[in-house]
């Protein structure tokens, strides 16, 4: 597996986990009327993960 690949795999995780976020948020599920403080942390995190995954892209065909 190269760099690139593996920065992409992190930037589809992360790009997966804030849909599922949203998705959570468009259904309804929970107490909150909007983000609560959970998800604001999980799409932090998984905002991260994509800039990982955007770090690793540009540094080609490298073993990981």
């Amino acid at each position: 597996m190269t760099k690139r690949q593996l920065g992409y795999v992190l930037m589809a995780l992360g790009i997966t986990a804030v849909l599922g976020l949203l998705a959570v948020d468009w259904v309804g599920a929970g107490k909150f009327s909007g983000i609560g403080p959970t998800q604001k942390l999980a799409l932090g995190a998984a905002g991260l993960v994509i800039l990982v995954g955007l770090t690793l892209w540009p540094l080609g065909d490298r073993p990981a």
